[in-house]
């Protein structure tokens, strides 16, 4: 069984080395969606439960399919420790995936539909409550829950790019509000014209008296 165990997992030494770097290089890009949700948040005004519900989870997707994927690339003596760690990295992600959902009940500022139900906590809860049973599995040497770890590591990863193009669209197609530029100068008032000052007694024409008639 120790020998059988590297030959397995050094045939999926290059899938981890896809999907590791692939999680690490969407890991950065992630920083940008974080950047426009919390421009689009300062103009509109909105609190910090949305970001914590819909933007930093992408971040914690990529990095747990990063790290699943090193744990499939160490050199381990036999599947059991990788199954272990394996099991404890989805249960961490299952009490995650359950504070996520938390969140999205608790923010107010957008109300989520059907598929932000699907993308944002149920699929990331599936995907994290299989790494679990597939490490459990790999604990007692089951080959074929290799495929349930990785088919689990891939699902992390497309959550994480559907739910940033998600967010990147939605920002799009919103729009952020217009800020008006102030004008540098504002227009002088116009002068007010003065009201013309009464003429003084001794200058003023002395009205003709009037006539008495005859």
């Amino acid at each position: 069984m120790t020998e059988a165990a590297p030959s397995m997992t050094q045939a999926w030494e290059s899938f981890y080395v896809i999907v590791g770097s692939s999680a690490g290089a969407l890991t950065g890009l992630q920083f940008v969606v974080l950047t426009m949700i919390a421009e689009a948040r300062r103009a509109r005004g909105g609190g910090g439960e949305t970001i914590a519900a819909f933007g930093s989870p992408n971040v914690v997707h990529f990095c747990m399919a990063l790290l699943v994927s090193a744990i499939c690339s160490v050199p381990w003596g036999g599947l059991g420790p990788a199954g272990i760690a394996i099991a404890i990295t989805g249960a961490w992600g299952v009490l995650y995936a359950l504070e996520v959902l938390r969140r999205t009940l608790r923010q107010r500022e957008y109300k989520p539909v059907l598929e932000d139900w699907i993308w944002h906590a149920a699929l990331p809860l599936l995907a994290y409550a299989a790494l679990v049973h597939g490490g459990l599995e790999l604990r007692v040497a089951h080959h074929d829950a290799l495929y349930i770890v990785g088919a689990a590591t891939l699902l992390l990863v497309f959550i994480g790019i559907h739910n940033a193009w998600d967010t990147v669209m939605y920002i799009t197609i919103m729009g952020l509000p217009e800020r008006r530029p102030e004008p540098a100068e504002r227009a002088a008032p116009a002068p007010v014209a003065a009201a013309p000052s009464p003429m003084p007694a001794e200058k003023r024409t002395p009205e003709p008296p009037a006539s008495f008639p005859r």
